[in-house]
């Protein structure tokens, strides 16, 4: 009988994580290099680019009699429903570290979540090849988090192994390096999982069970459900219970086998205890149901994570509504939503028809603005709202989301960001220097980080780093503190001439670059007041005959870097929408025409 070892491997952003796992994919024979490019298992178009993973994902590796099943874990707190249930499916996890940063916000969440279902990590320095790397000292670190996050003595043993995921080479002792340089193989990274992982647990003598853990989507067999099967054995056309979390049960019959193979996805004809596999058409099965024999006992359903945030999706109705996308209406608007909820599961759809709107509540910033982004690239058009933070009631006391924020700037902007962050309100815990860097700890209401990342950018003079996670829930901290500056409006409708920008570009912030098309009510800058002044940037250079000393001035521009769909989001006051195209994103005033001000006003 085949043997099976599950692993999840976990990271921070940017140390290596799923090059890792393309590594172990093409050393290990799974996939041709020739035939791929890097990231493998980031797919999608965002992952790419942003260069984060955002969906779990699983792959499979065959050596010898055993096959090793790997889930990419997404790093960001907003996905940590999607970690914790991966994480159920797996007997051990792949910790990777850079060999100089020290372990960072996101690994500490990962990891808090891995020591809590009693896993024992193997850690991964990658990028030893560092002329700075200093994997003792991250090591020492790593003990330290391991001590606070109340690991067991069993679990603070981990076993280490030493990468360079980009010159291919895997080494279990440092003073082999040159040696490991000199003949690249990532061969004992493979035997190191292959030591340090136990086996599946196999137990073919109880009736069959598995628990829905995962989903993902195909166009031609709509869901498909992931999960690990604990006990038994099943084949194709076997007849099945579906137990629902309410207590509620149906027949059913199991019509497609899947299993992974590198990145294919193969249709089999029976599924192995110990195996992480797939299921198609089935309907009605959720996350947390249990797939099993009629006399099996099903498991506890899955806990998933509320929303914290929300925000509406509008009808774009702005004066350039209806001229870059195709899907317009609120018809193609809500039912992409809906289609989203098939797959999605922290997400929570309100739909309000009559006033062409959606309110859409998610995990955080992030989560929501994958789905924007999209939806914009699937060629939908509509404005969205300022988020809101979501408050809940524990035993009669208003509540509200905290999260743990680590800053690191270089020591010449401490003060600076200091002073800021504390006329903010932020709550410091912890504040540290070396080589040159401060790194500062705080805990943060989830209300007062709306809009703080592109003033830290600023600031830092995008130098400095920002990193948040979800922390507990506190009671109610009281008013948010307002936006101190306030938004320069376009007066007019037209062009933005060049003229204008370098005649008023020293009262602000621009957002638009010159030709950018403007309406009436449009946000162009970020105004140096706390409030709003409206402005003609349509104005152009006067030509006349008549020439003057500084005819031939030469106009010097700053240069201007549009907004994101996370700054302009993050921007926005509660007056202020995001208008999103395929091709553009602006920033409008809810009302744009003057008696619909006076009416809101009022």
């Amino acid at each position: 009988m085949k043997k099976f070892k599950n692993i999840a491997i976990i990271a921070h952003v940017d140390h290596g994580k799923t090059s890792i796992v393309d590594k172990l994919l093409t050393s290990s024979g799974t996939m041709n290099l020739v035939d791929q490019s890097d990231l493998i298992m980031d797919s999608n178009d965002q992952e790419r680019e942003r260069g984060i993973t955002i969906y779990a994902k699983n792959t499979s590796i065959t050596r010898k009699d055993t096959i090793i099943n790997i889930v990419d874990t997404p790093w960001h707190a907003d996905f940590g429903s999607e970690v914790e249930r991966v994480l159920g499916m797996v007997d051990s996890v792949l910790l990777v570290v850079d060999a100089y940063e020290w372990p960072m916000p996101q690994t500490k969440f990962v990891l808090k979540k891995s020591l809590e279902k009693w896993l024992k990590p193997l850690v991964v320095i990658n990028k030893i090849d560092k002329p700075t790397a200093r994997a003792d000292w991250v090591i020492d670190q790593l003990f330290d988090l391991f001590i606070q996050l109340w690991a067991s003595d069993e679990q603070t043993d981990f076993p280490v192994i030493y990468t360079s995921a980009r010159d291919w080479y895997a080494l279990l002792d440092e003073s082999t390096l040159e040696q490991a340089q000199a003949e690249p193989t990532m061969e004992p990274l493979l035997q190191f999982i292959m030591d340090n992982v136990p086996d599946a647990p196999q137990d073919a003598e109880k009736p069959f069970r598995m628990q829905v853990v995962n989903l993902t989507y195909d166009n031609y067999v709509w869901r498909i459900w992931i999960g690990r099967i604990a006990e038994w054995t099943v084949q194709t056309k076997s007849p099945v219970i579906v137990h629902k979390a309410d207590g509620s049960t149906y027949q059913g019959k199991i019509t497609k086998l899947y299993r992974t193979l590198g990145t294919s996805r193969i249709e089999v004809e029976q599924w192995l205890c110990g195996d992480i596999v797939m299921v198609a058409w089935m309907s009605d099965i959720y996350i947390g149901d249990t797939i099993a024999h009629e006399w099996a006992i099903p498991y506890e359903p899955i806990h998933i994570d509320p929303p914290t945030l929300s925000m509406d999706f509008l009808v774009n109705d702005s004066p350039f509504a209806w001229r870059e996308g195709k899907y317009v209406t609120s018809r193609n608007i809500v039912e992409r939503l809906q289609k989203e909820l098939e797959t999605n599961v922290w997400l929570a759809v309100e739909v309000k028809e009559w006033w062409n709107r959606c309110t859409v509540s998610g995990r955080g910033e992030l989560h929501l603005s994958v789905l924007i982004e999209t939806m914009r690239r699937e060629w939908f058009e509509l404005q969205v709202s300022a988020p809101k933070v979501l408050m809940q009631e524990h035993d009669g006391v208003k509540v509200e989301p905290v999260e743990e924020v680590f800053v690191t700037v270089d020591d010449e902007f401490s003060g600076s960001v200091i002073q800021m962050l504390s006329d903010k309100k932020w709550l410091m815990q912890n504040m540290f220097s070396e080589n040159g860097l401060t790194t500062l700890q705080f805990h943060v209401p989830t209300r007062w980080m709306l809009g703080m990342r592109s003033q830290f950018i600023l600031l830092t003079k995008w130098e400095g780093i920002l990193y948040s996670s979800f922390s507990h829930y506190a009671p109610y901290m009281g008013d948010i503190p307002k936006r101190n500056n306030g938004s320069m409006i376009s007066m007019a409708d037209g062009e933005a001439m060049k003229f204008s920008i370098w005649k008023l570009q020293e009262r602000g912030r621009l957002f638009v670059p010159p030709q950018t098309k403007l309406y009436e009510w449009m946000i162009v800058w970020e105004a140096a007041k706390p409030w709003d002044l409206t402005i003609n940037l349509t104005k152009n250079k006067h030509l006349s005959n008549v020439r003057t000393g500084k005819a031939d001035e030469n106009m010097l521009i700053t240069p201007i870097v549009p907004l994101s769909l996370e700054e302009a989001l993050g921007y926005i006051g509660p007056d202020e929408y995001v208008e999103i195209t395929p091709s553009s994103i602006r920033m409008r005033k809810i009302h744009l025409k003057e008696w619909e001000r006076k009416i809101a006003a009022k």
